[in-house]
């Protein structure tokens, strides 16, 4: 099967109903690997998840194909690092690159003083832990928060990894 083409941009708050609902499709899965239907994506109110769009020092892109939104990840933003999380893809377009492709347009929108990039992600999330290992990120540690334990993944920006934000791409 071919990859969709999708187009990536940063949600905004027209965006945070449908944001909620790919989220909340998208995290079911990891819901049911870990027997929990409490994780924080699922429980995440839509007021909560639209203080969050606004926020400072975070960033939410989406990846839509058509109207439809697939796609979305979050960075939060703090002093020389980012860090990724809620990377969620529609469960009938998953395996398609619409991950991948969130995970690498991220890259060039970090401010010029980020020189390290965390993700966490489930430990036993094989899936997400091999995505993001595929793109350069290296299990740092492991953190138990509640019933849960996530992995923390990083990677050092090098050379033209990061541009400044508003940068022209060619």
């Amino acid at each position: 099967m071919s990859e969709p083409e999708v187009e990536i941009r940063p949600v905004d708050l027209a965006d945070a109903g449908e944001l909620l609902t790919l989220r909340r499709a998208a995290f079911v899965t990891e819901a049911q690997i870990y027997g929990d239907p409490n994780i924080p994506p699922l429980t995440q109110t839509f007021e909560e998840l639209r203080a969050d769009l606004v926020a400072d020092g975070v960033i939410t892109l989406g990846a839509w194909s058509g109207h439809r939104l697939v796609g979305s990840i979050r960075v939060l933003l703090e002093g020389g690092k980012a860090t990724l999380g809620r990377l969620a893809v529609a469960p009938d377009v998953q395996g398609q690159g619409i991950g991948t492709s969130l995970l690498l347009a991220i890259l060039p929108l970090l401010p010029e003083d980020i020189n390290e990039v965390w993700v966490f992600t489930g430990r036993d999330s094989v899936q997400n832990l091999a995505l993001y290992e595929r793109h350069g990120y290296t299990h740092q540690h492991d953190q138990t928060a509640g019933d849960l334990t996530f992995a923390y993944l990083r990677k050092i920006l090098g050379d033209g990894e990061a541009s400044p934000v508003g940068a022209g791409h060619s």
